[in-house]
């Protein structure tokens, strides 16, 4: 089985677990930085786990939804243009074939026989670029982003919910780059890179994002008191 297929569904999923796990983890950080109640910082990560959820969900759907519109337009006229120019649209197709290494004879022959055959997804997938495994799936994505984005912010969330204060923001920090090399290796192995570089990449920008939403919670922190 092809890498290809995950496409769709993996995307969502890793940017909404890094997502969730890299803004959490922040989140919590830089309120730990300012402020050392422990029910503030436990409602900082649980609101940010509710709206960056919802968030992902309904900027995936829209976002994916868009690209299947204009899925779907250029599908409509491919289908208006079959029905008015047949002719003209076998011989566009066959141009491809041979643009794409077939003798003349042999692309025309293949190009009569996949319209014969499925005359609109031939067109599709060898004109538009539109491909089965990659179409715009806009509730799959959505779905899978608000899942990913709350199973990555579950593990700061909980965190913030037994740790103590005084060693919260190390335990958080530690949890999270752990859980960013984990998700990084498994996100590279799915879409076949190296998993070092995956995990590395991934754990990288996390220590930054955690690094300066520290700074501001103590510099807000201290402006306020």
């Amino acid at each position: 089985m092809h890498r290809g297929g995950r496409i769709g569904w993996l995307r969502a999923a890793v940017l909404g677990a890094n997502d969730g796990l890299i803004s959490t983890s922040s989140l919590v950080v830089g309120v730990a930085s300012a402020e050392q109640s422990a029910a503030a910082i436990l409602l900082a990560a649980v609101a940010g786990l509710v709206a960056g959820a919802l968030s992902m969900a309904a900027g995936e759907y829209v976002s994916v939804s868009s690209q299947a519109d204009t899925e779907g337009a250029d599908l409509a006229r491919e289908r208006r243009e079959l029905a008015l120019a047949p002719a003209a649209e076998r011989a566009e197709l066959a141009r491809i074939y041979i643009e794409r290494g077939l003798s003349r004879t042999l692309a025309i022959q293949v190009a009569d026989e996949l319209m014969a055959h499925d005359a609109l997804g031939a067109h599709a997938r060898d004109e538009l670029g539109i491909h089965e495994l990659t179409r715009a799936r806009p509730i799959q994505a959505a779905v899978a982003s608000a899942a990913s984005f709350a199973v990555g912010a579950a593990p700061p969330t909980v965190l913030a919910a037994l740790l103590p204060i005084r060693v919260l923001t190390p335990g958080v920090v530690a949890a999270t780059l752990v859980l960013l090399v984990v998700l990084g290796s498994v996100a590279a192995h799915l879409g076949g890179a190296g998993r070092a570089r995956g995990a590395l990449r991934v754990a990288f920008w996390g220590a930054v994002a955690m690094a300066g939403t520290a700074a501001v919670g103590r510099l807000f922190g201290t402006v306020v008191q």
